[in-house]
């Protein structure tokens, strides 16, 4: 510990992030001021985003909404921008405030229902690529129409939870053993050992086929990513419109991402393709039985108007019959109301997950502003509507993919559509012309950004999640398996775009 009140505050100043990184931090802090003075806005601006894009990409060394915020808020002071400017663009974007705000909430009281079908997807199908394409399947349509982040925390659950269960098993215990540390391999068997590797290869392939899913389907739809629904409301579109415009080019890329997932599994290819030990299998098909012969009427009842509030979001999604972050509130109203959910603190739990996010994206906004006050992207901009028009598309979705998997790809979308959308205020392209750049834009940020865990925020929750130390999922071997699908994913939408926008 620190003796010194300077070592305290250097301490505590980003919390647990490594010492250089801390240091970075605090000379971009101290570079800006300068950079202004000696080199003038444009060129701090573009400073400006290459630290913002650093604190990104080192997401995993600390939370974006620190460093990033300590670099908006400077950039306010240094009059980069104005809190006008910035007030302006939350404003522009509330409803994707809302989505995120009330949505994700929602989707947080439906997690029972969500265990159930992933749970018996899973101990009901045997063969494994079959298994495999359900769960990326189940994922994508799931992530069509509610929060990827939620249906990725399901998932997580269903495989901390099986893998909890078979740990205390391995270790000489019973399933019903309550105090057990599933993380740590101390106790477990020798004989059981190799049934254990087995499990974590079989769970690793099944969470990436997952999240793959989500991307899969979070292309198609207003409310798939929350970069989705930010292109919608600028472009004047509402859900059907959205998924037709984007059919050209999804669909497609859909089809391509489960041939893609067959592939890896018939062919073992990629990490890809270990199958459930039978000894696994039988030890949670008894805990699956034993938990479903508890389960109270109340919780039945529970599960059956999680059901009714699906399909209620999902009819009101589709007929667009209020702003989607609206629609989302009535769904906690529905299962809080009629599953008992009554206490404060209790619906406070299903914000934790949404609003970190939340904030880091009005931190989004301020940097955004930064870039439309200063200019700094209409040459890149006017370059590209330079070239001939049947390029531009293809252009746009190479620089929004490359950056999306370095960066965050809500970043990247709220830049690039903001900068499309002056152009067609300014009457440089026509308004079919600006649909097809922004189908561009939202299957550019959304495809090849499953490169890294940089690009996707389910990927980075994976990453994170208490999940991915226990199967041995790191950060190289996220980026080895998910190799394929990039390539498939980035040359099929490109293709799409090139050809049918």
């Amino acid at each position: 510990m620190p003796s010194t009140s300077i070592g305290a505050f250097a301490h505590n100043f980003l919390g647990s992030a490594p010492a250089w990184y801390k240091q970075i931090i605090v000379l971009f802090l101290l570079i800006n001021p300068i950079a202004l003075w000696a080199l003038g806005p444009q060129a701090t601006g573009w400073l400006l985003i290459g630290e913002f894009i650093f604190t990104l990409a080192m997401a995993l060394k600390c939370y974006p909404l620190l460093p990033g915020g300590l670099l908006a808020t400077e950039a306010l002071l240094l009059g980069m921008t104005t809190p006008e400017a910035l007030y302006h663009e939350v404003e522009t974007n509330l409803p994707v405030i809302l989505l995120l705000m009330f949505m994700v909430a929602g989707i947080y009281f439906m997690k029972s229902l969500l265990l159930v079908t992933f749970t018996n997807i899973l101990l009901h199908v045997r063969s494994k690529y079959l298994l495999a394409l359900l769960f990326s399947m189940t994922a994508a349509l799931l992530s069509a129409f509610l929060d990827a982040l939620t249906v990725t925390a399901v998932i997580i659950s269903v495989a901390v939870g099986f893998y909890s269960v078979y740990h205390k098993v391995a270790s000489g215990k019973g399933h019903q053993h309550k105090s057990h540390n599933h993380v740590s391999d101390h106790e477990v068997i020798d004989l059981h050992r190799e049934d254990l590797e087995g499990f974590r290869a079989f769970l690793r392939s099944l969470l990436m086929h997952s999240a793959v899913g989500t991307a899969l389907g979070g292309v198609c739809t207003l409310v798939g990513e929350p970069q989705n629904l930010l292109i919608a409301k600028t472009a004047g579109w509402n859900f059907a419109e959205f998924f037709l415009l984007m059919a050209p080019v999804s669909m497609p890329v859909l089809a391509a991402g489960l041939l893609t997932c067959v592939v890896l599994e018939k062919l073992q290819l990629f990490g890809y393709g270990a199958r459930l030990p039978r000894p696994v299998l039988l030890v949670l098909k008894e805990f699956a039985e034993a938990e479903r012969a508890k389960r109270t009427p109340n919780q039945k009842a529970a599960l059956i108007v999680q059901a009714i509030a699906a399909a209620i979001l999902v009819v009101g999604l589709a007929l667009h019959l209020a702003e989607v972050g609206l629609i989302g509130l009535l769904v906690i109203i529905l299962i809080t109301s009629f599953n008992g959910v009554t206490d404060e603190h209790q619906i406070g739990k299903a914000f934790e997950e949404a609003l970190p996010f939340t904030a880091l994206l009005v931190v989004f906004f301020a940097i955004v502003a930064v870039i439309h006050e200063q200019h700094l992207f209409t040459p890149i901009i006017t370059w590209v509507l330079s070239l001939p028009p049947e390029q531009q598309p293809g252009m746009f979705f190479i620089a929004n993919g490359v950056l999306s998997m370095i960066s965050d790809n809500v970043f990247v979308a709220t830049v690039y559509i903001g900068e499309v959308k002056q152009a067609l205020d300014a009457g440089d392209i026509t308004r079919a012309h600006f649909d097809q750049l922004a189908i561009a834009i939202n299957t550019g940020t959304n495809l090849p950004s499953v490169a890294t865990p940089n690009g996707q925020a389910a990927f980075l929750f994976l990453l994170t999640s208490a999940i991915a130390p226990l199967v041995r999922l790191s950060y190289g071997r996220m980026v080895i398996m998910a190799l394929p699908y990039t390539v498939v994913l980035g040359s099929v939408g490109l293709a799409s775009v090139i050809m049918f926008t």
